[in-house]
C-alpha cells in the first residue's frame, strides 16, 4: 500500500510538472453569428498577444486569458469574446462582431451598429446598409440609431430606404431606392404612425402607377400624407 500511495504521488507530481510545462498551440479562432468579416483571423491573431508576445508556444502556467479577452474586447469591431485553454494546450478564442445597420458619411466616416454604438469601417468587408448624412455627431447617435433601427427591422423600408438625412434641428428625411421623391419624416414623434402613413401612400401610389410624379412626400402631419409633385 505505501509502494502504491508512492507510486500514485509520483505520477501526480510529474503530470503537474509536464502540465505547466506544456506549451499553447496555435490559436483557434471561432466567429460566431454570419460569415461577414470584418475581422479576420490574422487581426484577431494580433490581439491575442501578452507583453508583446505571441500566446502561442508560451507556457500554460504563463497565460493570462483574463487580459486576452481584455485586448479582444477592447476592439470596436468586437461585440464579444471569450478565450479558453484545454487541458492539452488547446487557445479557442471565440468572437462575435458587431453588427453594423447604418453607415455615417459626413466628414468622418463609420458605421452605427445595432446597439446604437460607434463601429469603425473595415478594409475587409462593406456592409450594404443605409447611408446616414447630414449632422452627425459621434457622441450623439441616439436619433438616428432610432430610425436606423427602425429601417432594419422593418421589410419594407429595409427593402427601400438607401439613405437617413439628419438636419441641424434633428429633422430626418429619407431616400428611397428606386424613386426619386424624398420624405421627409420630421421628428421621431409617433414613428410607427408615420411609417403606417408612409405605406398606406406608397401602396396607393404604386397602384396608381404615380410614384415617379412626386418630388417630396411630408409625413410631419399625423393624420395626413402631404405631397408635392414635380
Amino acid at each position: 500500500m505505501i509502494g502504491l500511495l508512492g507510486i500514485v504521488i509520483f505520477l501526480y507530481a510529474f503530470s503537474t510538472v509536464k502540465n505547466i510545462e506544456r506549451k499553447v498551440s496555435e490559436p483557434v479562432i471561432k466567429f460566431k453569428g454570419d460569415n461577414n468579416l470584418f475581422l479576420t483571423h490574422e487581426n484577431v491573431s494580433k490581439l491575442l498577444i501578452q507583453k508583446n508576445q505571441s500566446a502561442k508556444n508560451k507556457s500554460k502556467e504563463t497565460l493570462d486569458l483574463n487580459e486576452l479577452e481584455t485586448a479582444l474586447n477592447s476592439n470596436q469591431m468586437v461585440k464579444s469574446a471569450q478565450v479558453h485553454l484545454s487541458v492539452n494546450g488547446i487557445l479557442t478564442a471565440e468572437i462575435e462582431q458587431k453588427k453594423p445597420i447604418a453607415r455615417v458619411r459626413t466628414n468622418a466616416s463609420y458605421y452605427i451598429d445595432d446597439q446604437g454604438t460607434y463601429m469603425p469601417l473595415s478594409s475587409n468587408y462593406t456592409a450594404r446598409v443605409p447611408l446616414v448624412t447630414g449632422q452627425i455627431e459621434k457622441n450623439n447617435l441616439a436619433n438616428v440609431f432610432k430610425i436606423a433601427q427602425k429601417v432594419n427591422e422593418d421589410e419594407f423600408l429595409k427593402k427601400h430606404v438607401i439613405e437617413i438625412h439628419q438636419t441641424e434641428k434633428n429633422t430626418i428625411f429619407l431616400k428611397f431606392r428606386q424613386y426619386n421623391f424624398t420624405v421627409q419624416l420630421g421628428s421621431l414623434k409617433n414613428l410607427d404612425k408615420k411609417i403606417m402613413n408612409l405605406k398606406a401612400f406608397y401602396n396607393k401610389a404604386l397602384k396608381e402607377k404615380s410614384l415617379n410624379n412626386y418630388a417630396n412626400v411630408n409625413l410631419q402631419f399625423e393624420s395626413q400624407v402631404v405631397c408635392t409633385k414635380i
